[in-house]
């Protein structure tokens, strides 16, 4: 049972001020200059979310310009 709780870890899809986004532990704090996207879940779910809403991979200051 232990290692179904491992290979279940939840993971929560964080993003930066450029837009781009990055899976991260639940339990970890962000790490610096990245928040909550708003979606935890398990690796899979989490990665179907970024591939939903990353659909242009230019950085947010590249796109702008």
């Amino acid at each position: 049972m232990m290692e179904n709780q491992l290979s279940e870890e939840n993971y929560k899809v964080v993003v930066n001020a450029e837009e781009q986004y990055a899976l991260w532990p639940v339990h970890l704090h962000n790490p610096s200059g990245w928040s909550n996207a708003g979606k935890n879940g398990t690796k899979e779910e989490c990665l179907a979310y970024v591939k939903e809403v990353w659909i242009d991979l230019t950085p947010l200051s590249l796109r702008q310009a």
